[in-house]
Formats: structure tokens, sequence, C-alpha cells
């Protein structure tokens, strides 16, 4: 069975999208077969993967709405390994259309279902907002990851978020644990970066990644060819960031020893 992590923030440009699509392909480096669900309306992880958001036929929104199944929906990718459920501009009208459909907020966990037997992981982007389909993506989920920018106002939004995980827990999955805090975009060389890694981990503790995402401009760079940063620059700082979160959560989950990260 597939582990199902949702990729969360309200507060947008914290690196999200980014962290889904670098996480998800730093895992199928490692050899886990993983898809990426893109849960976002703007389809950023899809054109970030090297897929034209215009030439989707069959993506998130058909299989929610009950237009085509999940299976036949799904595209390979350059990255060896990963796959990915992608998104287009039609996903924006998807909330309105299921306002009506019973146990709405679980039809992400269903198609999911469809497909967890063969996966190791299934990461889910979710959007910006918590609406409906960010709702659906948590009440799929075993776990969140929260990335967090290194920069002013880093914790804003990010008391509500939990409490809204909080209810969700009470609500409708009683499952979902917080896979971990991800600090992003981080300047070693900056005061304020420093300070504000300090403040979340003496605030969140253990909910908080080990592993830190610096500032790289190959992360930012990669989206533009439609590449992992992994497959854009192996060697640049960024890509192992990555590399090292991905090890951090397997060898968290048992998947591989923690000799083998060093």
């Amino acid at each position: 069975m597939g582990r199902v992590i949702a990729i969360t923030n309200q507060k947008g440009g914290v690196g999200k999208t980014s962290s889904a699509i670098n996480l998800a392909a730093s895992l199928a480096i490692l050899e886990k077969k993983t898809l990426i669900i893109d849960a976002d309306p703007q389809a950023n992880a899809t054109s970030g993967i090297g897929i034209n958001p215009k030439e989707v036929k069959h993506g998130l929104y058909e299989c929610l709405v009950g237009d085509a199944a999940i299976k036949d929906s799904i595209l390979s990718t350059e990255t060896p390994h990963l796959d990915i459920l992608p998104s287009h501009v039609d996903l924006v009208g998807a909330e309105i259309e299921l306002i009506n459909v019973p146990s709405r907020e679980r039809i992400i966990s269903k198609l999911i279902d469809g497909v967890r037997d063969i996966y190791d992981f299934i990461l889910i982007d979710c959007s910006p907002s918590l609406g409906l389909i960010t709702v659906n993506a948590l009440a799929a989920a075993d776990s969140v990851i929260i990335p967090v920018q290194a920069e002013y106002f880093a914790l804003e939004g990010l008391g509500k978020l939990l409490n809204t995980i909080k209810i969700v827990q009470k609500r409708i999955n009683a499952d979902l644990q917080i896979e971990g805090i991800l600090i992003t975009m981080f300047d070693q060389r900056l005061r304020l970066a420093n300070d504000v890694n300090q403040e979340v981990r003496k605030h969140f503790e253990e909910l908080v990644f080990e592993t830190i995402i610096h500032r790289n401009t190959r992360i930012g760079e990669a989206p533009s060819v439609g590449k992992p940063v992994i497959l854009f620059d192996a060697s640049s700082k960024g890509a192992q960031d990555y590399l090292n979160l991905a090890r951090e959560i397997l060898v968290k989950h048992g998947q591989i020893s923690e000799t083998v990260t060093s």
C-alpha cells in the first residue's frame, strides 16, 4: 500500500509545488514507484514536470466528475518510476460541480484506492486555498508536509493550517499525521533566515524535518524546461537537498537504513 502525502500551505510562495515535484522525483530516483497528483488548478506541477496542461485530455478534473478513470488518466514522465495525474484550468470549476455529490470530501480518496497498490508513494500538490479539493486531499492522505519559507511572516497562517488539520482529523480522517514541517528557501547568510529556522524548530520541535531546502537558483530554473531539479542539475544544492529529504522520509518509514543516507 502506497503512502499518501499531501503537500499544502494556504500561504503562497513557500515552495509548495517545487517541493512536490522535486520530492516526488527524488523518491523516484531512489527507485520508489511514485505518483504525483496535481490538485491545483494552476497546474504548475503538471507543467513543471514537462507536460503542457493545455494538451491534457484526461486529468484530475475528469476523474473527479466521473468522466475518466484514474488509471486511464495517469501519465508517465521523463523521470524513471515517476508518474503524474495531471491538471488543467477546468479543475477550478470542480468544487461547484461537486457541491451536491454525496461524500464529496472523499472523492480523491476513492480515486486513490484504485491505484494505491501500484505505488510506494503518492504525493498530492494541493492548491493554496482550503477549499473542497484540498479537503479531499487531506481526507485521502496518510500525512501532510507543510513547506514554510525561511523569511518574515513564515509562521503567518501556519497556526490556522494546523487548526484545519485538527478539524480534518476530528471529522474526516482521524489517522492523518503531520509528516513534517519543511523549511524552504533558506539562505544561511541571512540572520533573519537563521532566526526563522530556530523559531520554527523551537515551536514545533520534532515536527520539523532535519533537512532544509536552501535557496538555489537551479530549483527556480528547472520548471522552465519542464524538469525536476535532479534531472536539470543533479549536482546542484537544490537537487541534493531534495534527495536528502527523500532519504529522511524513507528512513523514518523504515524503507532504507540510516547508514545509507551518509
